[in-house]
């Protein structure tokens, strides 16, 4: 049987959010039928569905006096030939998730572009032309990404090597999306230099890539949970429904979102987000993570709104960050 429709009661099955179930379940809803919710409350789960009750407090409210400092440096280490536009998107999306500061390592070939598009952020040029080479003191920065538009080259590995093992040293949060993600995939050696909490926001390939092909859906949230209880951290795997791994157990599948996210940069602008609330000193990773992918997806839903699905570009994923956040913030 093929539903267009299926209605089911009290809270989503785990069905509902997998891929490969989609023609079965069509359109979906839950109706409650006075089942005790305590007894719901109180069980024992390794699943849960995300939406803005379970957020509800989670995103403290801004103090009066606070400023730049209040809000963390970020460094954001992206960008080669022809990619510029990842490092764009990925440094207007961290700005806009209300980091405080935030430096953008990236080849001389994106310096004038991101200067230009990207006013608010520091720029730090890495001495090669196309790629980045060389990595910068760890010091100065609350929280470090890496990944959007980086390219693969040898030289650029040895800097993902190197920002693996300092920021275990430094215990800086470290958010890897992209060519990053594609290095470890090739290089799976340097898993084991992941330092505790890492951040890893792969689609289903880039995360086949850093496991095995999954034989199904379930198969494949088998893997998640064994890789992040493994390496001890957290790993975002992209999709509708995305499902955020940890490294306790659990996953977290999101509730916001839509088909027309299914765009080329978007993934850069989570992984720009993410960054700005890691960088936030007060949100535990866990809260960075789900209150991160919850905006994202809701800002999606706010563009496309005014744009339509087909029409929906991560420019206007980015430019509703701010709105989503503020949603939260006030529940």
């Amino acid at each position: 049987m093929q539903a267009h429709h299926t209605v089911g009661f009290e809270l989503p099955k785990l069905a509902y959010l997998l891929p490969h179930n989609a023609r079965f379940v069509g359109e979906w809803q839950v109706l409650p039928i006075s089942l005790n919710q305590e007894f719901i409350h109180n069980t024992p789960v390794d699943n849960y569905f995300v939406d803005a009750k379970l957020l509800a407090g989670r995103l403290p409210k801004r103090p009066k006096f606070a400023h730049k400092g209040t809000f963390g440096h970020a460094l954001l280490l992206a960008g080669s030939y022809g990619k510029i536009g990842a490092a764009v998107l990925a440094a207007r999306a961290c700005l806009h998730g209300g980091v405080g500061l935030l430096t953008v390592r990236t080849p001389v070939v994106g310096y004038s572009i991101l200067q230009t598009t990207v006013p608010e952020a520091m720029v730090l040029t890495d001495p090669a032309i196309d790629f980045i080479t060389e990595l910068p003191d760890l010091k100065p920065y609350a929280a470090v990404g890496i990944g959007p538009g980086l390219g693969q080259e040898a030289a650029t590995k040895e800097v993902l090597k190197q920002l693996l093992q300092q920021a275990t040293q430094a215990s800086v949060p470290l958010i890897v999306d992209a060519d990053a993600l594609n290095l470890l995939g090739t290089h799976r050696e340097l898993l084991d230099e992941l330092p505790t909490n890492a951040l890893l926001t792969p689609h289903p390939k880039e995360f086949e890539r850093l496991t095995e092909p999954a034989r199904d859906d379930y198969h494949r949230l088998e893997l998640l949970r064994a890789f992040c209880q493994r390496y001890r951290c957290y790993c975002v795997l992209k999709g509708a429904y995305t499902a955020l791994g940890t490294p306790e157990g659990p996953v977290y599948f999101n509730s916001t979102g839509n088909p027309g996210m299914g765009t080329g940069g978007s993934g850069d602008g989570l992984t720009g987000l993410l960054l700005a609330l890691c960088a936030d000193q007060r949100l535990s990773p866990l809260d960075a993570a789900l209150l991160g992918v919850f905006a994202h997806g809701r800002a999606g839903d706010l563009a496309a709104q005014q744009t339509g699905e087909a029409g929906l570009i991560a420019s206007d994923i980015v430019r509703f960050i701010g709105p989503a956040l503020h949603e939260l913030v006030a529940q």
